[in-house]
Order: C-alpha cells, then sequence, then structure tokens
C-alpha cells in the first residue's frame, strides 16, 4: 500500500511537472527573430555619439524598408531590445525587449531609444557584453525561429571581463549569431588608426550561422548602414552574402 502510494505520488509529480513546463512553453510569445542590438557606449564615445547612435537605430527601426521586411516573414513579428555597453560591469538596457509588428510598435521602441540618459560607461569589455546580450535571450518571453546578437563597436579592443572568444563561443556552441557593425568613422576621434577595424571583426568578434559585419564610414551612411543590416537580419539574409548594388559589406558562412 505504501509502495502505491509513492508511486501515485510520483506520478502525480511528473503530470505537474509536464503541465508547468507545457505552460511556460505556451506563454512564450513566438516571434521571427531575438535581436539584441549592443551598442557601443565606451571612453571613445561622446555624448553626442550616443545621440547620433540612438538616433540611428531610430530611424532604422521606423524605415519602411524594415517594417516591409518584418511583415514578409513567417511570422510577421520580431522581439527587439537595445543594449549599450562599456566596462564589463557597465551593460545597460536602453529598451526593453519590445515586439514589433508594425509602425505603432516601431515607433514606440524608437521613443524608448531616445528617451533615457546615457547609462553606460567605461572601456571596452566586449567579451562582457555579448554575454550580457546572450543572458537577454536566455531569460526572456519569446521564442524566436533565430536568435542574433549585434555588436555595434568603434574598436576590437578587450580590456576587462570575459575574453571575446569565450564569449563567442559561448554564443555559437548556443545556437546564436553574432553579427558586427563597425563604426570606422564619426568625427574620426575614436577611430582605430593601427589595424583593420572590419577585419578585426570578422576574425574576433562575430560567428554563427550568416555572421556578417557591416561597416558605417561616416555619419552620414549610419542610419542607412544600420537599416541594411536590419533588413539582412530579420530577413534572414546575412548567409547568402548578397547587397544590392552600390551597398557594400562582408560576409562569412
Amino acid at each position: 500500500m505504501r509502495a502505491t502510494r509513492h508511486s501515485i505520488a510520483v506520478l502525480l509529480a511528473a503530470i505537474v511537472g509536464s503541465l508547468t513546463t507545457v505552460g511556460t512553453a505556451q506563454a512564450e510569445t513566438e516571434v521571427d527573430l531575438e535581436l539584441v542590438l549592443l551598442a557601443d557606449a565606451t571612453g571613445s564615445i561622446d555624448e553626442d555619439e550616443i545621440r547620433f547612435q540612438r538616433e540611428g537605430y531610430a530611424r532604422a527601426i521606423t524605415d519602411p524598408a524594415v517594417l516591409n521586411t518584418i511583415r514578409n516573414t513567417l511570422i510577421g513579428k520580431i522581439a527587439i531590445t537595445y543594449i549599450e555597453w562599456a566596462d564589463a560591469s557597465s551593460q545597460q538596457i536602453v529598451a526593453d525587449w519590445t515586439v514589433i509588428d508594425g509602425p505603432d510598435s516601431a515607433r514606440s521602441f524608437a521613443d524608448a531609444i531616445l528617451a533615457p540618459p546615457r547609462l553606460a560607461y567605461g572601456r571596452n569589455a566586449i567579451g562582457a557584453a555579448l554575454l550580457f546580450g546572450k543572458a537577454q535571450i536566455d531569460n526572456n518571453a519569446y521564442s524566436g525561429l533565430r536568435k542574433v546578437i549585434d555588436l555595434s563597436a568603434d574598436s576590437a579592443n578587450n580590456w576587462n571581463g570575459p575574453s571575446i572568444f569565450e564569449a563567442r563561443q559561448q554564443i555559437v556552441g548556443a545556437g546564436m549569431t553574432i553579427n558586427g557593425l563597425a563604426v570606422l568613422c564619426r568625427s574620426c576621434s575614436g577611430q582605430p588608426i593601427s589595424y583593420d577595424l572590419e577585419q578585426a571583426f570578422k576574425d574576433t568578434i562575430i560567428g554563427g550561422s550568416g555572421a556578417f559585419v557591416v561597416t558605417a564610414e561616416n555619419a552620414q551612411e549610419f542610419a542607412n548602414t544600420v537599416r541594411r543590416k536590419l533588413v539582412l537580419e530579420i530577413s534572414g539574409l546575412g548567409a547568402a552574402g548578397n547587397w544590392a548594388a552600390g551597398e557594400s559589406g562582408s560576409f562569412i558562412d
């Protein structure tokens, strides 16, 4: 009798656990893409450049080409968050996870990017930033067909925290992709002069299925570059390595 009661208790516990798992899975919102935007807020980025970057992303996410790309995905919506990163202890969520499925939600996300003051400070800690991005994907309420972390930076240095290699291994091993935006020049005060930044991104930072790097060579091109990058990420065309005529970029498979 005691054994029978024990067996029933075990069975009930298994059923409850199963129902809890199903309920959790059902609670997750399905989207085509979970996208983490990691924006450089290190010491080489001044207040004007923080505003400049945010405005570029706000313009890009509300661009008709980006919204049309979202509409043409399988599910028709993406989940996105905007984070500024610097020191290993300074990664700050500027705009939390938002589902974008049309102009209204895109505008709300753009407004959220623009609203807060600068939040992150310190030296480059790219490894820590990448792992922070991974944690946001691991712990959100969304189930994406693809999961992408997009890092923008004006250098490829890593002065503290986990190594870039360690972070990339963990992220790619989890089936996620790291894309890069190499910011070559705004006022040129922070542009690296001793190495090829785009090549450094390809060699040490990006990884995963269809990973690619785009470059913003000047202030005038920044928002357009971000727009093209978002179109590629949302559509999943990064792996194809095809740019429209007149556009530039580099890809790895």
